[in-house]
C-alpha cells in the first residue's frame, strides 16, 4: 500500500465518522423523550383525577421577571398546623409549558414542623408556575404565578 492511498482511506474513514453522529442526532431530535408530560397529564397523575382548588394558603414567591431561565429561584410556604391529624404531605411544582411539567416533588410529615421549601427550577420560556399542595386529608390545593423568562433554560 502507498502512503498517498493510505491518506486516502483514512481521509474517507474519517469523513464518514463526521458526518454519521450528525445524521444520528437528526434522528433523535424527533423523538419525544420518556419523561415528557403535559401539564394536565401531571396534575391527573398526582391527583388521580380530582380537581385541586385555588387557594390563598399557598404562598408562592416566583420573580416575575427571570433573568435566566435555567436557574429560577422559587419559594413554596403553605399555611398548615402540620400536626399528626392536619399536615401537608407533598409540595409538587408544575411549569406548564416544559416538556416535562413536573419540575419538583417534596413529602413531608409532621415532623418537618413547618410546610414549605425553596429551590431553583428550569424554566423552557415565560409561563405559569403552579404549586399544587396535597394534604393529609386527601385534598389537593393549588396557586400559579406567571414568570416572563427572558433567556430560556430548558424545552
Amino acid at each position: 500500500m502507498q502512503r498517498r492511498d493510505f491518506f486516502k482511506k483514512v481521509g474517507a474513514v474519517a469523513a464518514v465518522g463526521a458526518v454519521m453522529p450528525v445524521m444520528s442526532f437528526a434522528d433523535d431530535a424527533k423523538l419525544v423523550g420518556p419523561n415528557a408530560m403535559s401539564y394536565k397529564t401531571a396534575v391527573d397523575a398526582i391527583t388521580g383525577g380530582k380537581t385541586p382548588k385555588a387557594s390563598k394558603k399557598i404562598k408562592l414567591k416566583l420573580p416575575e421577571i427571570a433573568e435566566n431561565g435555567a436557574v429560577v429561584p422559587v419559594t413554596v410556604e403553605v399555611d398548615s398546623p402540620m400536626t399528626d391529624a392536619d399536615y401537608v404531605k407533598a409540595i409538587h411544582i408544575l411549569a406548564g409549558k416544559n416538556s416535562n411539567a413536573r419540575c419538583v416533588d417534596v413529602n413531608l410529615t409532621p415532623a418537618n414542623g413547618k410546610a414549605m421549601f425553596a429551590t431553583r427550577i428550569k424554566l423552557g420560556g415565560t409561563q405559569e408556575v403552579s404549586a399544587l399542595v396535597e394534604l393529609s386529608n386527601g385534598d389537593f390545593l393549588i396557586a400559579s404565578q406567571s414568570v416572563k423568562v427572558t433567556i430560556g433554560g430548558c424545552g
